[in-house]
């Protein structure tokens, strides 16, 4: 089943309580870009962000560490209240560690691969991870448009994980909204993140409506 991660990084930041509470009905999780400004360009949000979620909502909460150290901040995250956690190949000297860190603290572990890392990279790290986060939009800013060669990627990594087997999760972030977010959920992908396509979505009940009827 599909379900719908939304990145607050396009919520209205001046009612974040209210925003949440807006689309609730209507996904499944949420997904925090954490972001230092040097791993990608731009600055987000850190521990605070979380403790304010935390103090209205208990929907699972995806920390996605877009920094320069992330092992530095993967326990603090955890005790936050994440209920997942997201690290980059790209960024991760000792992967295998981190995921098995992440796991150990009682949370889920992603792995996210950027546009231009190819998936053979993750060959050793596939059986011990929760899910892959392929992004489809080079990470930084929300409202991006989706990157069309990365479908392909999606089905490679889709026909990876049929014929070894394996049970992680396929998610996808960037540029995902109502008009590939059917065919990406019939693709095999399990968690869409949308940012834009959720908290700026007019028809968002409509489409959380057609995800659910996909995957009965």
């Amino acid at each position: 089943m599909a379900i719908i991660s939304a990145s607050i990084l396009a919520a209205d930041l001046t009612n974040l309580k209210g925003e949440v509470e807006r689309v609730e009905p209507y996904i499944d999780e949420i997904h925090l870009d954490v972001m230092d400004g040097h791993f990608v360009p731009n600055l987000t949000f850190g521990y605070p962000m979380l403790q304010a979620l935390r103090s209205f909502t208990q929907m699972p909460i995806d920390a996605h560490l877009m920094v320069t150290n992330p092992d530095r901040h993967i326990e603090e995250f955890v005790k936050e209240g994440a209920t997942r956690v997201t690290i980059h190949q790209e960024i991760c000297y000792h992967l295998h560690r981190s995921v098995e860190r992440i796991r150990a603290l009682g949370a889920e572990a992603f792995v996210a691969l950027n546009p231009a890392t190819p998936l053979s990279t993750l060959d050793e790290i596939f059986p011990y991870v929760d899910g892959i986060l392929i992004m489809t939009v080079n990470p930084g800013f929300s409202g991006q448009k989706f990157i069309a060669s990365m479908k392909d990627k999606i089905a490679k990594l889709s026909k990876i994980r049929l014929e070894n087997g394996y049970s992680f999760k396929i998610a996808v972030d960037g540029g995902v909204g109502n008009d590939n977010a059917p065919s990406l959920a019939q693709a095999g992908v399990d968690v869409l993140v949308m940012g834009f396509g959720v908290f700026r979505n007019p028809n968002l009940s409509q489409l959380s409506d057609r995800l659910r009827k996909l995957c009965r």
